[in-house]
């Protein structure tokens, strides 16, 4: 086990109708705090969420989306989460809410190479 990386990930989620509880996976959040690793794939497809609610606001989604993947880079912005270092973020983006945009629990996992870990997540999941 030399060498792997321990890291958590989450499956991000959109919930178009929260009172249905029916969601669409739209990408990963994976975070290695021994690294400083913070990072998401996200798709830009977002035709299954319609399909749960054809009157969905796809473009509030996208901006959304924009803004999560904003915070994971740690980009400057007016954002304050952006500028907390990477574990911080991760557990603020993962933090139980009730809200169209949901995280699963974080989960676990060992990976010699974390974006290969990242994007083999993203074919599980959500591709």
């Amino acid at each position: 086990m030399q060498g792997k990386h321990l890291y958590e990930y989450a499956i991000l989620r959109i919930v178009p109708r929260v009172e249905r509880e029916e969601f669409v996976n739209v990408g990963v959040l994976i975070c290695c705090k021994r690294e400083g690793f913070l990072s998401c794939r996200l798709t830009a497809d977002l035709s299954k969420v319609q399909a749960l609610d054809k009157d969905a606001d796809i473009q509030t989604f996208d901006q959304y989306l924009k803004s999560i993947e904003k915070i994971c880079q740690g980009e400057e912005s007016d954002s304050p989460i952006a500028r907390h270092d990477a574990p911080s973020r991760f557990r603020w983006l993962t933090a139980n809410r009730s809200s169209m945009i949901q995280t699963s629990r974080p989960h676990i996992g060992f990976a010699d190479e974390l974006q290969c870990a990242l994007d083999e997540l993203y074919e599980l999941f959500v591709a």
